[in-house]
């Protein structure tokens, strides 16, 4: 077997990874500053379309974490360059937040529900029956269905939340029609943000706390993959999938070193 080529560019994810219910995970700033002190590109990933990068940066900074806003891609900007690529200038209704209304303002699209091109599903913690509703309507009378993300539930205090990949569930069987999912595991997520900071997939590495969705997308992007047990997946249950990663280690202080 090929030996791998040194590791040149870094993604991670955020969720179970850097941070945890908003507290950074030991090991996450200093793995961050190592990365800034190379010079090597790197990215923080995130399937929640809710905030802008921005947002996610004065997040992060709350918590200690510093990641420059250009190194923040999330499924709505991944969802958006998407668009732009397949239709530009065209229209949407949007079920979302911030996040994904401003990535699609910033390409020219103009968010309607008068006959639009695409009704696309974000992320939001207000999903209410009125606004799926129209969504089915306007699928069934022809617009496109498009999700930031797969993921069927989120992470609270409380415990699980329905996501994205729930509610699109919903509309799917009142529609018979499956939404073209963007974010993670798709590995275009991870091809659009290795070509956003100029990196090839062959001298880049993957981190992630999820099986099905990061180690995934790591791998048929080509990617090496690291998977730490700080978030989703536990150590019992890596050997349920019919794929492995690269390397799992207990957390991201784990991979300071590898920087």
């Amino acid at each position: 077997m090929a030996e791998r080529k040194p590791i040149e560019s870094w993604l991670t994810d955020m969720d179970g990874v850097l941070i945890h219910e908003g507290i950074p995970i030991p090991g996450a700033d200093e793995f961050l500053k190592r990365l800034k002190e190379s010079g090597k590109p790197f990215l923080v990933l995130t399937n929640n379309s809710i905030y802008t990068p921005r947002d996610l940066h004065a997040r992060l900074t709350r918590m200690g974490l510093h990641v420059p806003v250009e190194n923040i891609w999330t499924s709505a900007l991944a969802t958006a360059q998407f668009l732009d690529d397949q239709r530009p200038g065209g229209t949407a209704y949007v079920i979302g937040e911030a996040g994904l209304t401003t990535a699609l303002h910033d390409i020219g699209y103009v968010l309607t529900d008068t006959e639009p091109d695409f009704v696309i599903l974000g992320e939001t913690r207000t999903y209410s029956f009125e606004a799926m509703t129209k969504a089915v309507r306007l699928i069934n009378n022809g617009a496109r269905f498009i999700a930031t993300n797969p993921d069927e539930t989120g992470p609270s205090a409380e415990g699980a939340l329905p996501a994205t990949g729930a509610v699109a569930a919903l509309i799917t069987a009142a529609t018979g029609k499956k939404p073209y999912f963007v974010g993670k595991p798709n590995p275009l997520m991870m091809r659009a943000g290795l070509n956003a900071i100029g990196a090839h997939s062959e001298t880049s590495a993957m981190i992630g706390d999820r099986m099905d969705t990061d180690v995934l997308a790591g791998l048929e992007a080509g990617m090496r993959t690291f998977l730490v047990m700080t978030g989703v997946t536990r150590p019992d249950e890596v050997d349920r999938y019919p794929y492995r990663p690269s390397e799992a280690v207990d957390s991201i202080a784990d991979l300071i070193d590898l920087v």
